[in-house]
């Protein structure tokens, strides 16, 4: 599926529920189903800058994709995470550099977030854009 397609199958998933505690509970069961990182990535090096919560994430680059782990101490963050996971792992450089997130606000995301939640949602978008303009970059070499 295209980065398009998971973000309106995302859309889909949150538009079956008006209620806002039952669009939390999916965004629960989605960290729940976030890749497992390996406790040895749980580091300072690889914790996200900004954001209120512990986020890891872990970016491995295989045949050309980008893959991502991640893991967060809160259960609303980590379902964060996990959506972007969802969207942006298994793809390469270029399509995560050029992707325009555009399900975070069709789901309502952002505007039923605390301000410091936004700016994590934020930051962990931003650190995914950066690890793609890395590898890319090395791979120009």
């Amino acid at each position: 599926m295209t980065i398009n397609q998971v973000q309106d199958t995302i859309v889909d998933e949150f538009s079956i529920f008006e209620d806002w505690m039952d669009k939390y509970n999916l965004l629960i069961d989605t960290g729940k189903e976030l890749p497992v990182i390996d406790q040895k990535f749980k580091t300072k090096d690889f914790i996200i800058e900004g954001c209120q919560s512990k986020v890891w994430l872990h970016p491995e680059l295989k045949e050309g994709r980008i893959f991502f782990t991640a893991d967060s101490d809160a259960i609303i963050t980590r379902g964060i995470v996990g959506l972007l996971i969802k969207v942006l792992s298994d793809r390469k450089p270029e399509e995560i550099i050029s992707a325009d997130l555009y399900f975070i606000d069709k789901i309502g995301l952002r505007q039923h977030l605390s301000p410091t939640r936004s700016n994590g949602l934020l930051s962990m978008v931003r650190q995914i854009k950066l690890y793609a303009i890395a590898y890319k970059a090395k791979g120009k070499k």
